[in-house]
């Protein structure tokens, strides 16, 4: 997929994080284990909190912002690769866990590919601060599975 202005990537990757939520609602529908089925009703929610904040920061933002251009910002079809994601249905928490990290360090890459190609500094702090913000939640989300599976 070939994203030519800020405000594509932000929409792509709200759109990435629903595809990631309806991923693990299959997911949910195949799996046997209740422990995994939770982590997944987690993933879910926490997906469509993040898509959601994602869209309304794009509605929020200055449009100069949203406006700027990339010239070859091009990224994988993620939509396509969630669509053909499965897993089996005796998936493991670990399984899960494998899947969400690597789907959120692509999307994660995807933002720090575009912070070194921005332009200016205020675009380039900005989509920083995002990507600091996302690795935090990604670790928090990792400590959390952790003490899940301590109960």
């Amino acid at each position: 997929m070939r994203i030519q202005q800020l405000r594509e990537l932000l929409e792509y990757l709200a759109t990435c994080r629903l595809e990631m939520a309806q991923l693990y609602g299959r997911l949910h529908a195949q799996a046997d284990s209740s422990r995994v089925k939770l982590m997944l009703e987690y993933f879910q929610q926490q997906q469509k909190h993040v898509a959601q904040t994602l869209e309304d920061y794009v509605d929020d933002a200055p449009a100069r912002l949203l406006d700027t251009w990339y010239k070859d910002l091009i990224f994988e079809d993620f939509v396509k690769r969630c669509q053909r994601t499965m897993l089996p249905a005796n998936m493991q928490e670990d399984d899960v866990l494998s899947l969400h990290l690597d789907l959120e360090n692509r999307l994660i890459g995807l933002l720090e590919k575009t912070v070194e190609t921005s332009q200016t500094e205020e675009i380039r702090s900005a989509l920083a601060d995002l990507v600091r913000v996302e690795k935090i939640q990604q670790q928090r989300l990792v400590h959390s599975t952790i003490r899940m599976d301590d109960i």
